[in-house]
């Protein structure tokens, strides 16, 4: 890890050490002070605009944070941005089917929030209000269906196979330096849980939390569907919905993942 790289994980902690290295960067011209003075007008300009400058800031009403319109948009906006990477008539799901659901980011709003979530590099759990990805499951299948869950998916395999295997998987939080990775991609932890989940499934859909497109090149080819849900935030719903087929899916990428 170079000076440069080991100093930046540190900023939040030792903003004395940053200004060293800004002042380095500057007397040497790797950076202009033209360019550090449009990026702290471009700071200044929203503080004024928010009127933090002002003598009699009027007090902000945060009382509609939250609330069931905010959620109710946030849902949709989960909707809209989730992408179908792979489907072999698999998508949507009937709601009556027998599904099994595995994966670390199955029952995890910190997963599914991802960083800069009630602290800087984000949670682990269910810390939060808002309903995880198992839930917008539960909640949308019709009632009498048979949902199991388990987390590394160690579903007896002597049974009846489930229609489909539902398997959320994707990374940890994180933020700025600390998430740096050459080559994201599951964990070994997700990889057997979507193993054995196919064990006792007749069909598998995969769908990735994450911030980034992750390499699934080598596992992928085993898999009758994969989704991109990204971080749906406290919306688990918002997965469902299009899951089970109640909207269509709509997102798009501006460049190919490939596997």
């Amino acid at each position: 890890m170079s000076d440069l790289t080991a100093e930046r994980t540190r900023i939040p902690f030792d903003y004395h050490g940053f200004s060293v290295f800004m002042h380095r960067a500057l007397d040497n011209g790797d950076i202009s002070l033209e360019r550090i003075n449009e990026a702290a007008r471009r700071i200044l300009k929203v503080k004024f605009q928010a009127g933090l400058f002002d003598k009699n800031t009027a007090e902000t009403d945060l009382s509609a944070i939250g609330s069931e319109a905010h959620r109710e948009l946030a849902r949709e906006a989960v909707r809209k941005s989730i992408v179908s990477l792979k489907d072999n008539n698999v998508l949507p799901i009937a709601k009556n089917a027998t599904i099994l659901v595995a994966g670390s980011a199955a029952d995890n709003l910190g997963k599914q929030s991802g960083g800069w979530t009630v602290e800087w590099q984000g949670i682990d759990g269910n810390w939060i209000p808002g309903t995880t990805i198992l839930d917008g499951i539960k909640d949308a299948a019709l009632p009498g269906a048979e949902i199991k869950y388990a987390l590394k998916g160690n579903f007896p395999t002597g049974e009846e196979l489930a229609d489909i295997g539902i398997a959320v998987v994707g990374e940890n939080p994180y933020a700025e330096g600390w998430g740096d990775n050459e080559n994201p991609k599951l964990s070994e932890q997700d990889i057997e849980a979507i193993y054995n989940l196919k064990r006792a499934s007749k069909k598998i859909v995969v769908i990735i939390v994450s911030g980034r497109p992750l390499n699934i090149t080598e596992c992928a080819k085993d898999w009758d569907a994969v989704i991109a849900a990204w971080l749906p935030g406290t919306e688990g719903h918002g997965v469902a919905d299009v899951l089970f087929g109640d909207y269509p899916f709509t997102g798009t990428l501006p460049v190919a993942w490939d596997f």
